[in-house]
């Protein structure tokens, strides 16, 4: 079994389709999720009632916040890490080095690292398209070796799971 580091961020069908076309999925495909949400993210699905579904995919606890010193660490160190769903401001924010949350940090640390493995599936309006900055955050992560993914409404995301080695 493979470690798989799972980091979603606040986006529409966050809290009917994480679990059950993200989590669920790569752990019935062998993956050991360690699961790390944005603090919006983690707020909407409590809100929902969906965190105890996505904690129940994994065993190991669910992060939203950074631990605290001397805290023992609540997760392995991946080499594969699944971004989905990525919104459009976590995408510029990764692009940028910004780590002003424990997703962003956790991806940040091993941006363009040798041997990691980092897909991106974002989930953007289609007139972010035409933002001046949206292409280079792309170009950016492309650069350092993020494989990018658009996820679509209509799709399952699971495909975003077939772009994991």
């Amino acid at each position: 079994m493979r470690d798989l580091g799972l980091v979603a961020g606040s986006c529409g069908g966050l809290d009917t389709r994480f679990a059950a076309e993200l989590a669920r999925p790569a752990a019935d495909r062998g993956w050991r999720t360690a699961i790390t949400l944005t603090p919006t993210a983690q707020r909407w699905l409590e809100s929902t009632g969906g965190l105890a579904e996505v904690a129940a995919c994994t065993d190991l606890p669910v992060r939203s916040v950074s631990r605290l010193p001397g805290e023992p660490r609540p997760h392995p160190d991946p080499d594969v890490f699944l971004f989905a769903p990525a919104s459009a401001n976590s995408v510029a924010k990764l692009a940028l080095g910004v780590a002003d949350n424990q997703a962003l940090t956790v991806l940040g640390d091993v941006l363009g690292a040798p041997g990691i493995t980092i897909v991106v599936a974002y989930q953007i309006q289609d007139t972010r398209v035409h933002h001046p900055a949206w292409q280079r955050h792309l170009d950016t992560l492309a650069e350092a070796g993020v494989t990018l993914h658009r996820l679509d409404i209509r799709r399952p995301w699971t495909e975003a799971l077939d772009l994991l080695p």
